[in-house]
């Protein structure tokens, strides 16, 4: 992957290769940005860059990076049991699967990456067998006698276990090796691989960015493209999951709206607990990441609600598909009175899910404490 083809960042793009130019290759990095930002391609087209500019065989060089093959380029990312790796899963068993991805997806989320391996309803893992695996790969001499790069993805994912044997590595690793960490929430990497790496944040694509992709890839026109780049709140690969209309989205207003209905009626009336517990079984079997992600949409639909019922309609790009339930009539139930707490208990559902909590409880107890918060009145000052 060449610099040219990553959308935006450029003032990255240039910072990286001056300062590879220049011989100023800090020996671990950890580039910082939001989901669809790019940073992902970016390590990617440096790692190419950094393998390829000083090489004797430059065509040769990329042709190996463009397919992702080159026997000094390695990946590390979170991974999981499916039906093909039954046990001790790590990266090179997924290479095939990742190499695919990568090439379908160079924006793809991590609920992406787990779906394209059949393993949505688990959560990926970079564990203790991954660290051993890199550490063995990287006390090899480079096989083209340059850099050596480790491109850690989704870092985050990466077990305390796996950190502390990776600590000594990363701090002094073997001459012309290259660590690139990269992640979406660098406060979940603990702060003894944090502080041994050169950190690069990235930030949320332009709209501008988003639209002219858009246009040059995906063959969109320039109103459609304008308006999919509006609604995507800088990430290409939500852009993409607009413009294709992912069915996922119509099941979770689905069960969106079945849960605000159920919430409304439930005070006072007991007999609804039973569809609300009804409903959490429902989405407990979706599996983690599906969970996480239907989380992450409600908050999205709260917020539009919000910018709705604030006369804000320029800012609203939802559009409900069930021509039962009308955005303009929830609208005025999500206000300043109550915003901040539905808000703050969703954010605590997907900590404690994400940290493997009992999901069926979890929604429960979101969904009691979501029965008072749609009946609260807005406090008038």
């Amino acid at each position: 992957m060449l610099f040219d083809e990553i959308i935006g960042q450029e003032h990255i793009k240039q910072h990286l290769q001056t300062s590879a130019k220049n011989g100023r290759v800090p020996h671990a990095q950890l580039f910082v940005g939001k989901e669809g930002s790019g940073t992902l391609p970016t390590a990617i087209a440096y790692a190419q860059f950094l393998l390829c500019h000083f090489s004797d065989n430059t065509d040769a060089c990329n042709l190996k990076c463009s397919k992702l093959q080159h026997p000094d380029l390695h990946f590390t990312f979170p991974v999981t049991t499916n039906d093909s790796v039954k046990k001790h899963p790590v990266s090179d068993l997924f290479l095939k699967d990742w190499r695919q991805f990568i090439n379908e997806q160079p924006y793809g989320s991590l609920y992406r990456w787990l779906q394209h391996i059949g393993v949505e309803n688990k959560q990926g893992l970079i564990g203790v067998d991954e660290s051993l695996d890199i550490v063995k790969k990287l006390q090899l001499k480079s096989y083209e006698g340059g850099f050596k790069v480790m491109i850690i993805w989704m870092a985050e994912k990466m077990n305390i276990a796996a950190a502390n044997k990776l600590l000594k590595l990363i701090e002094e690793p073997p001459e012309k090796t290259v660590f690139i960490l990269i992640t979406e929430n660098e406060d979940q990497i603990i702060n003894t691989i944090k502080s041994r790496c050169q950190a690069l944040y990235f930030p949320s694509l332009s709209e501008q960015n988003i639209a002219d992709a858009l246009v040059k890839r995906e063959q969109v026109s320039t109103n459609e493209a304008t308006k999919i780049a509006h609604q995507s709140e800088g990430n290409y690969n939500k852009a993409l999951h607009i413009l294709h209309n992912n069915s996922k989205d119509v099941l979770f207003e689905e069960w969106f709206i079945l849960w605000i209905r159920a919430a409304f009626r439930a005070k006072g009336n007991a007999t609804v607990i039973q569809e609300l517990i009804a409903w959490s079984d429902t989405i407990a079997k979706s599996g983690r990441e599906t969970q996480k992600q239907f989380l992450a949409y409600c908050l999205q639909f709260f917020r539009q609600a919000l910018l709705l019922n604030y006369k804000s309609p320029e800012l609203v790009f939802l559009e409900t598909k069930s021509p039962k339930f009308d955005l303009k009539n929830f609208a005025p139930f999500v206000h300043s009175g109550n915003i901040l707490d539905i808000e703050k208990e969703l954010n605590q559902a997907l900590y404690h899910i994400e940290r493997n909590g009992n999901a069926k409880i979890i929604l429960l107890d979101l969904s009691m404490k979501l029965t008072r918060f749609l009946h609260k009145k807005e406090s008038i000052v």
